[in-house]
């Protein structure tokens, strides 16, 4: 169960993998959302690509085409703009992704969850305590997270 299935009425399934790129994602993603027909799909990923090394274009392209599958399908994309990692050089090129996500979502009448600022404060200085191990979030960060969601979009 989800945090959202204790706040809102419907469904909420999370087929999210820990250590998943996108190109996993978008393997799986007819199975994992297209075989359900949700009402929406939040679509958030790259931080494990920046971690291989993946660039920038192919993560790019591997949302995109998530996206444009789940359009296709009469389904409400929301991207998920992506959590933070505490090492400079990734953080760096997944602020990348993270603005294509912001202009992509802007372009298209898509909407974004901010999940990366909840991970800092009202000075924005990165609560580092909220990252397990610099990328993942403890249960507190993902708590965060969910309070980061405005449960308008699912109107």
């Amino acid at each position: 169960m989800t945090m959202l299935n204790e706040v809102m009425d419907g469904e909420f399934i999370n087929e999210g993998i820990n250590g998943n790129t996108t190109g996993e994602m978008l393997n799986r993603f007819s199975r994992d959302v297209l075989s359900y027909s949700p009402d929406y799909v939040i679509i958030m990923g790259g931080a494990n690509d920046i971690v291989w090394r993946e660039s920038i274009d192919r993560i790019v392209w591997n949302l995109e085409e998530m996206v444009k599958l789940a359009a296709g399908e009469g389904i409400k994309v929301v991207l998920g703009l992506v959590t933070p990692i505490n090492y400079p050089e990734a953080e760096a090129r997944l602020k990348r992704v993270r603005d294509w996500m912001r202009k992509h979502a802007a372009e298209n009448n898509l909407e974004t969850i901010d999940f990366y600022s909840a991970f800092f404060n009202s000075e924005g200085i990165l609560q580092e305590e909220l990252l397990l191990d610099e990328a993942h979030p403890t249960r507190e960060g993902y708590r965060r997270m969910f309070e980061a969601i405005p449960l308008s979009i699912f109107d």
